[in-house]
């Protein structure tokens, strides 16, 4: 696959000289992927400081999953709702770290630049929320890490943005990507199909408002406000399902 301003193009397109689609989500971003690199960097920082200080191996979280990672009756009985975010940056060894960074640091450029940083602030923070929010309805009595539910987010806003575009998802790649990917969400037991299907709804809900917004020729920062006070339901809606945590959906 080949690199394009959102997501990746297929070979064959780009020998047929295929015109590209307008875009539909507005002017592109000025400067670096600041937010992006921003995430990157305080995941990275956060497993140094677990590995020295939290008594972990190979940059495991240690006993800070403990504290810090999320759990129904943490978040409810004592209060702990930091850890709806906290969690987030937790990791179970290195390369669980490293396959989140690095689809990150794949992905988020190419919603970063043309989003603009608030939009993708916003839309990174829609998926982290909403990740969070799929763990304590579907499984809030397991402990949970990783920032798996913002990079399915990211997926989820990739694959609406280019469909909005009339690219085809499977010949971009990101059709398959999503599938290989939850296929293993589904098949391997460790993982979180909460985190990972919240994350997913949440960012493709977000990305598909920018694009309805945009073509309607509303100004961003309605956009914005609007994707912020769903992250608000969303956390609303995770404190909700931590209070019933004894009774869990599944």
């Amino acid at each position: 696959m080949s690199q394009a301003s959102v997501g990746f193009h297929c070979p064959e397109c780009l020998a047929a000289k295929r015109a590209p689609s307008r875009s539909v989500i507005g002017r592109p971003g000025a400067g670096e992927p600041v937010v992006t690199k921003a995430l990157i960097g305080i995941n990275l920082a956060v497993a140094v400081l677990a590995a020295m200080f939290g008594g972990g191996r190979n940059f495991g979280p240690g006993e800070w999953i403990i504290r810090y990672g999320l759990h129904g009756w943490a978040v409810d009985s004592l209060g702990e709702w930091y850890r709806i975010v906290t969690s987030a940056f937790l990791h179970d060894g290195i390369v669980h770290l490293g396959l989140n960074l690095w689809a990150l640091w794949m992905i988020g450029p190419f919603l970063e630049r043309p989003f603009g940083r608030l939009r993708f602030t916003a839309l990174v923070g829609c998926s982290l929320v909403g990740g969070a929010f799929g763990v304590l309805l579907l499984d809030p009595l397991a402990l949970t890490i990783g920032a798996s539910g913002v990079v399915f987010g990211l997926f989820g806003a990739v694959a609406v943005v280019q469909r909005s575009a009339g690219i085809d998802l499977w010949r971009s790649g990101i059709g398959s990507l999503l599938l290989v990917n939850l296929l293993f969400t589904f098949l391997i037991p460790s993982v979180s199909v909460g985190g990972h299907v919240g994350g997913l709804f949440a960012g493709s809900a977000v990305a598909a408002w920018f694009v309805a917004m945009q073509r309607a020729r509303q100004p961003d920062w309605l956009a914005t406000l609007v994707a912020a006070g769903f992250a608000v339901l969303l956390f609303s809606g995770s404190l909700w399902a931590a209070s019933n945590w004894a009774n869990p959906l599944f």
